[in-house]
């Protein structure tokens, strides 16, 4: 055969595919969701999440030095309470679980970087996502709640915030009351892109935060549409987002492409509840080599355009990456 062009001349060794990699994955882009809980001295196992469990504060460090030795630099932390009410309180609450975890992780591991998600769900007593009127959630009422659940985190010594609650103004609410507080420098990861899916379930069996009726399709994204995300993403730009996020990763990777293309901020994916506990489930029968699918999810976000990659398997990305087999 006469072929000046032949694509499989780059692909004869391993040395050289690597050489000519397209799309390379760093574990300091890699952050790990963790549950903390108010109580004392448990490590609670999550059923649906093998492998994943909830924390009390005094057993955090323990979980964090695991983190650590893996190699992943950052964490992006939950709380569960005991006590929720109508109006989330212990979201905001100065001593509420999840500033103390955030004072517990700094203390233990400054160097840590700590991301606090702020959200309503875990927090209501109604499960959803905001402070009701009637049987709907209250935009607008919501917004200063949010706002001061992001100060309590910073103040608690979070250097990140994340606002995943999809009410709209949020990040505008946030960025204003942390600047008003001296806090200008401290960056908000936004929830931009959050698509109401089914591929949370095992969360909200991680969290307790499944909504006592209805669902969340009043303020999550209808999965059918793409050209709103682009839209949610450029609001969240203008109203002083730092990072845009589309969650979930897996199903969502053209929504992730087409973020990436619009915006001039960086760009997370967060591989969601249902993503893991769906690999972990195939793994445990043996249908499936679990790292190496691992390993081409990751990549698969990246190469969409992700510069963040949230995941439950952040600890074993991070090995895999020292390891070789991804990168």
């Amino acid at each position: 055969m006469d072929l000046t062009i032949r694509p499989r001349r780059l692909r004869g060794s391993e040395t050289l595919r690597r050489m000519v990699r397209e799309t390379r994955v760093d574990a300091a882009s890699l952050i790990y969701p963790m549950f903390v809980t108010d109580g004392k001295n448990r490590v609670e196992p999550i059923e649906a999440m093998p492998g994943q469990f909830r924390y009390t504060v005094d057993r955090l460090p323990e979980a964090l030095d695991a983190v650590a030795e893996a190699g992943v630099g950052s964490v992006m932390l939950f709380g569960i309470p005991e006590k929720k009410d109508p109006v989330g309180s212990e979201a905001y609450a100065p001593d509420g679980v999840v500033q103390r975890a955030i004072q517990r992780a700094k203390l233990h591991m400054p160097e840590l970087y700590v991301i606090g998600d702020v959200c309503m769900c875990e927090y209501t007593s109604h499960g959803h996502c905001g402070v009701l009127c009637d049987h709907e959630v209250d935009n607008d009422a919501t917004l200063p709640l949010l706002a001061k659940t992001a100060l309590s985190q910073v103040e608690a010594g979070a250097d990140m915030v994340a606002p995943s609650d999809m009410m709209d103004g949020r990040v505008r609410a946030i960025r204003e009351l942390l600047d008003q507080n001296g806090h200008a420098d401290t960056p908000i990861m936004s929830y931009a892109v959050k698509y109401a899916s089914s591929f949370y379930g095992p969360f909200r069996e991680a969290a307790g935060s499944a909504p006592a009726f209805g669902d969340r399709r009043g303020y999550q994204m209808d999965y059918h549409n793409r050209r709103e995300g682009i839209k949610e993403a450029l609001l969240d730009v203008d109203e002083g987002a730092d990072i845009v996020m589309v969650k979930p990763a897996m199903n969502y990777l053209d929504i992730v492409r087409d973020v990436r293309e619009r915006v001039n901020v960086p760009v997370g994916a967060y591989s969601v509840s249902g993503e893991y506990a769906m690999v972990k489930a195939a793994a445990g029968k043996g249908m499936i080599d679990e790292a190496k699918i691992v390993c081409e999810m990751a990549v698969a976000a990246f190469r969409a355009g992700a510069d963040v990659y949230l995941t439950y398997y952040a600890k074993e990305l991070a090995r895999y990456i020292r390891e070789g087999r991804i990168g």
